[in-house]
């Protein structure tokens, strides 16, 4: 049982580590809902909102944005709509801050490029496929829903005007579901734009053929082909933990349904590409005269095929999501096994007294109970009660308490704790006072000592394996040095999480095992010794 408060956190070698950019203070906020699907592991589906401000007119917009949020939560997962409010980024959306993006005629088009002067300034904005990507990574959300994605412009050889959300596919680890890019584009020099910055594109469904938006096929293809959401699941797992730093594409050819209206609209954007062609218009013009066109060619069918091209890109993706959710909950089932944990097991006795000082040398009035501890079990047992699995490698005798403490620690894997014959089983005696305030410790720790290098040299398939290692300062320097040394040899994460006392504390510092460690919660008088130990100076008084 420890009673010195921990004063400090000794980080000891540079690891990976979440920020705290979601706080409320800070630029970024995420919906209760979104935060809690998170947490829970449960399948989450980003989706961006220049549809909503630039992309429809109003109450088409919010109806279409509703909708697609609805097909989300229909197919399992939670929706987060991503957009900029007064400055700041919102990882979805209420209901209320939906039809506000939908009614605003100031917002603006928000990119990778603009996400500083729109913060900095305090607007709001609709964010791009670019930006959105930006908002789910950080948020910890792996897959994005929208329409279509931008992509190398006509011409675009010579203007130079090609979409951020290309470079942004090449530096971000998000898979992207959209219906591929529209004709207007053009859709070869985009898939070679893709391949250069390494982003792996593959088409969904049963051919290889990438879509053009509107219409199923764009005469080109995709290097690759998934035929389902758990095909398109193991492909972005397969991404995320090869650590590239780079996205997927994942193009959804539009449903068949809608295929023939999809080829009326394709048909239009032909005609008025040539109009435009024939009329001089060029560069930034083009884009916003053929939307219009087309919506005047059509009659109003290009939005109809618009809507139900983004609702089955948010069903399809939905289902990827919640595919890839169940894959990642099942692959860290099965690795949360690879956890060692190497420390004491102890019984507790804490007799805490009903004044504020205690008498020595009489009887005082007070109460008695007993509990189970030890560093190692007490990480063993946090780590059970979060549902993962470690072995639990300690010692105890072969005596009364070992019976109790073990009966009492079946939810922990205790196979490989050694029962030895005439030892006592580590206990622990703390006398405090009525105040909470530490009168009197005494221990029996002698059976720490036999958790030895030879003992624990017997699980070393188990540590050469394990995803995480943790040790107490109860254990023998001897043993401590030996799986340090075999975590540097096999590049095992090995958090010394607690030194338990002054005397224990230098133990990895004794030699060079501290070098494999990365973590420590020492208190400052352990911190001081820790320090001194290293010849690091310390102030003094300390």
């Amino acid at each position: 049982m420890r009673i010195l408060k921990r004063a400090s956190t000794l980080i000891l070698r540079k690891g990976t580590y979440q920020s705290t950019w979601w706080k409320k203070d800070s630029l970024f906020r995420v919906h209760p809902s979104v935060s809690q699907a998170l947490v829970e592991n449960k399948p989450v589906v980003a989706l961006e909102s220049t549809i909503i401000t630039h992309g429809m007119p109003y109450p088409h917009n919010l109806s279409t944005a509703k909708e697609v949020e609805g097909i989300v939560r229909a197919e399992g997962a939670i929706p987060a709509t991503v957009g900029v409010i007064e400055g700041k980024v919102h990882v979805g959306l209420s209901s209320e801050e939906l039809d506000h993006l939908a009614r605003s005629k100031s917002s603006l088009k928000v990119s990778r490029r603009d996400l500083p002067y729109v913060i900095s300034k305090a607007l709001t904005g609709g964010t791009t496929v670019s930006a959105t990507m930006i908002a789910a990574h950080q948020a910890g959300i792996p897959v994005f829903v929208t329409g279509g994605i931008g992509g190398v412009h006509r011409d675009g050889e010579n203007s130079l005007d090609i979409s951020a959300d290309l470079t942004e596919l090449g530096r971000t680890p998000i898979a992207v579901v959209s219906a591929g890019v529209k004709s207007i584009l053009d859709i070869g020099r985009t898939l070679e734009f893709l391949e250069t910055q390494g982003v792996c594109v593959a088409t969904y469904g049963s051919s290889k053929h990438f879509p053009a938006f509107f219409s199923p096929e764009s005469g080109f293809t995709s290097p690759y082909q998934v035929d389902n959401p758990d095909e398109a699941a193991t492909l972005i797992a397969s991404t995320l933990s090869l650590g590239l730093q780079s996205g997927v594409l994942l193009a959804v050819p539009i449903p068949e349904e809608h295929a023939a209206a999809g080829q009326q609209v394709e048909d239009a954007i032909q005609a008025a590409l040539t109009e435009a062609s024939a009329k001089g218009i060029t560069g930034r013009d083009v884009t916003p005269f053929i939307l219009q066109r087309v919506n005047e060619l059509t009659k109003g069918k290009s939005l109809q095929a618009n809507i139900a091209l983004i609702h089955n890109n948010a069903r399809v993706g939905s289902q990827i999501a919640c595919a890839l959710s169940k894959q990642m909950s099942e692959t860290k089932l099965r690795t949360v096994l690879l956890q060692v944990v190497i420390g004491g097991i102890n019984v507790d006795f804490i007799a805490k007294g009903k004044t504020k000082t205690l008498q020595f040398g009489q009887t005082n009035p007070g109460s008695v109970c007993q509990s189970f501890g030890g560093v190692g079990r007490n990480i063993a047992d946090s780590l059970s009660r979060l549902g993962h699995k470690p072995l639990l490698i300690s010692a105890t005798g072969a005596d009364s308490h070992s019976d109790a403490v073990l009966n009492y620690c079946k939810h922990i894997n205790t196979s490989a704790v050694a029962r030895i014959e005439e030892q006592s089983t580590a206990t622990y005696c703390v006398v405090i006072t009525g105040s909470g305030e530490l009168s009197l410790g005494l221990g029996d720790m002698d059976i720490h000592q036999q958790i030895t290098q030879h003992y624990v040299s017997q699980f070393e398939k188990q540590l050469s394996s394990a995803s995480l290692v943790c040790l107490d300062g109860n254990i023998p320097v001897s043993t401590i040095d030996y799986v340090c040394s075999l975590a540097k040899k096999h590049n095992i994460n090995v958090p010394f999480l607690d030194p338990t006392d002054l005397d224990k504390a230098c133990k990895p510092f004794l030699s060079d095992a501290w070098k494999s460690l990365s973590y420590s919660s020492p208190n400052l008088a352990e911190l001081c010794t820790m320090n001194k130990t290293l010849g690091v100076p310390t102030p003094e008084g300390k």
